[in-house]
């Protein structure tokens, strides 16, 4: 079963590519949607399975290779941390598949698009059920990969290539950590296999190595380089810039890599390795205040952006700094919980967003919605589902998972995490405020359409299908020779059926998974549920029961308080913002442009580079190997040829001449010898 769950989506990714336009679209997507959709029932059975008790196995598929003392099989590992991940990877994959029907019918590249999912969808699958480091690098580099090519899917897009190799690049940075990361485990305990690691841990600790010429602990030294590489694939500051720019995607590529998968491949490392950030201290502090530094700024940022897929994007980045830090303060079951429900409401929120888009004629800037509750009210209903959730409502699924990460950091009893509460509560109001400004901004006060130049194109082009239409049939409308101002002319409409039973799905996930998982997960039945997949501390859990009243109340106050302020602002005092921004240029300016790490990156890493690789073309490749090698002997020959050109005239006298200064030139030599 577990093989199917695998290896169905590279089928499918094989059928698809290959096939291409030969197999047209709808073969295309029948095949790749429909091997989804059988993963993900199968990864509900295996998931349902373990809960109730099923053995933790692991499923060898093949010897892969051997060197030296290092032997990898292609292993399939199926535990209850898998199958939590194979129903999120799975269950989000289908519905994007299903989603990507209505949302990409336009597009003439659909069976590639749907391809390249199923590729990054297999590439995720390979990451989560690895039992060894090799294979996880390979699903790692995998959705790298197909990451890549899904951003950079328009191709023609000046904006989405460099996107698509911006976030290529920055993931690389991570990966060069992380590769280290493995090469010193294989020093230190001789294997690549998780499990024989994480037993030899209690034995490693204490030992050291030479890094750069000191001697390092070696625990620390490992946990923090394989953090790096969670860094890179969570977006985690610094190495978070690319996660915004990955916005050039088509939206259903937002919703799979940014709700459910390739981001929280990193929390999924580090809860899979927890047994070695138990035993670093050091390394916990360095995961717990880069989480919480990141909630923060991704926050403060979602505040001032316009763009409603960059709002939600560092929403994203802001919700994986939060179980960052939860599984730096040793709540690693809190940080699963966190990932499992935020995978339902930012899905949900993503795939709204792109609804909303559809029916915008892609416009994504906010400042031209307004007023679309009564135009596409299921939309806005399930937005507000999305909403609730993620800004922690009682009872919904971001109230039990973001409550248990901030409650697990009051209760750690250390001053990481003490810090990272704060911060978690400060992030926590901003997160209201952001998603609230989203549904005001984009749902209510009155709509301002006219602004917008997709909105008018949309409106000329059916203006001028309209005259055509009614000037074959002889019509003649007063209206139509009306100049096409305002929004008069433009009705946006519901998304079509495929792209609305998604979101009736992951609404149901995002009210209720938490409620329905939340004993299991962190409340109770933890011990049985996790068991021992993970470190897992009985009192620690228990005690986040029993927090004090104004820590208990303190996530729905500051929820509260967001929603307040973003209500005031946008709906009570729609004037406000602007008076504001005014007041206060340079910070919204520090905020809208990301606290200026793109232009510093720019200043340090970017522009430097590219002068050296200048000096080296020009002044290197050109002006030294070139001019001194293959085009100095070229041009010599041909200085040489057009020198000797100039005696061969073809006139007999000159030759002659030529002649006789050759024999007075030998006689001369021969009578001064």
């Amino acid at each position: 079963m577990i093989q199917a769950i695998v290896f169905l989506p590279l089928l499918a990714f094989l059928i698809a590519g290959i096939g291409n336009r030969a197999i047209g679209n709808t073969a295309a997507k029948a095949v790749t949607t429909g091997a989804l959709f059988i993963s993900c029932a199968l990864s509900w059975v295996v998931f349902i399975g373990l809960m109730s008790g099923d053995p933790a196995r692991d499923v060898v598929v093949a010897e892969w290779f051997s060197s030296g003392a290092m032997a990898v099989n292609w292993t399939l590992k199926v535990d209850i941390l898998t199958g939590v991940m194979l129903v999120v990877i799975t269950s989000v994959s289908a519905l994007v598949h299903l989603y990507s029907w209505g949302y990409m019918a336009e597009d003439p590249d659909q069976p590639r698009f749907f391809a390249y999912l199923s590729l990054f969808t297999f590439a995720m699958l390979m990451l989560v059920t690895a039992d060894n480091l090799v294979q996880i690098f390979f699903g790692w580099e995998g959705v790298g990969l197909a990451s890549y090519l899904l951003i950079g899917f328009w191709y023609k897009k000046p904006s989405a290539w460099a996107a698509a190799i911006k976030a290529f690049v920055v993931n690389r940075v991570g990966d060069f950590g992380f590769m280290l990361g493995i090469f010193a485990l294989f020093m230190l305990f001789g294997t690549v296999d998780i499990d024989t690691i994480l037993q030899g841990v209690p034995a490693a600790k204490g030992a050291t190595f030479t890094f750069l010429g000191w001697q390092v602990d070696a625990i620390t030294t490992i946990a923090l380089l394989l953090f790096v590489g969670a860094m890179g694939k969570s977006a985690q500051v610094p190495l978070h810039t690319w996660l915004p720019d990955a916005m050039e995607g088509p939206t259903p590529v937002s919703a799979l890599i940014h709700a459910a998968t390739m981001v929280t491949a990193g929390v999924f490392l580090v809860c899979r390795m927890s047994p070695l950030y138990e035993a670093s201290v050091t390394a916990s502090t360095v995961v717990t205040y880069v989480g919480a530094l990141t909630a923060i700024f991704a926050a403060t940022v979602a505040t001032t952006q316009n763009d409603i897929k960059r709002v939600i994007a560092y929403s994203t980045c802001s919700q994986l700094g939060f179980m960052f830090f939860a599984a730096g303060v040793g709540a690693y079951g809190a940080a699963m919980f966190h990932l499992f429900t935020h995978a339902f409401f930012k899905a949900l929120l993503f795939l709204c967003a792109g609804s909303v888009i559809h029916a915008m004629h892609h416009e994504q800037d906010m400042r031209y919605y307004g007023a679309l509750r009564k135009a596409i009210p299921l939309t806005f209903f399930a937005m507000v589902i999305g909403t609730i959730a993620i800004t922690g409502v009682n009872y919904t699924s971001g109230y039990f998972s973001k409550d248990a990460v901030l409650f697990a950091a009051w209760e750690s009893a250390t001053e990481p995490g003490r810090v990272a509460f704060f911060v978690g509560i400060t992030a926590s109001l901003l997160t209201s405020f952001y998603s609230w400004r989203l549904i005001f901004l984009t749902f209510f006060g009155e709509a301002r359409w006219a602004g917008s130049e997709h909105i008018q194109h949309a409106v000329h082009d059916d203006h001028h299908h309209d005259e055509a239409h009614d000037g074959a049939h002889g019509h003649d409308h007063e209206a139509h020779h009306a100049p096409v101002t305002g929004t008069a002319g433009y009705h946006p409409h519901e998304s079509p059926l495929p792209m609305m039973i998604p979101l009736a799905l992951l609404s149901f996930g995002a009210l209720f998974a938490g409620a329905i998982f939340n004993s299991r997960f962190v409340g109770g039945d933890e011990t049985a549920f996790w068991n021992g997949t993970i470190v897992h501390h009985g009192a620690f859990f228990e005690s986040l029961h029993h927090v004090p009243a104004l820590v208990h109340w303190a996530p729905a106050i500051v929820m509260l308080i967001g929603l307040l302020t973003a209500w005031l602002v946008y709906i009570r005092n729609p004037g406000f913002s602007t008076k504001f921004k005014a007041q206060w240029k340079h910070l919204h300016a520090f905020l809208y442009n990301k606290w200026y790490f793109d232009e510093l990156y720019d200043l340090i890493f970017v522009r430097p580079a590219q002068w050296f690789g200048r000096l080296f073309w020009k002044k290197g490749d050109q002006g030294l190997i070139d001019r001194f090698g293959p085009d100095g002997l070229t041009g010599l020959v041909a200085e040489g040829a057009v020198a000797a050109k100039r005696f061969q005239t073809g006139l007999v006298y000159s030759y002659a001449l030529v002649m006789l200064v050759g024999v007075a030139a030998f006689a001369t030599w021969f009578m001064v010898r």
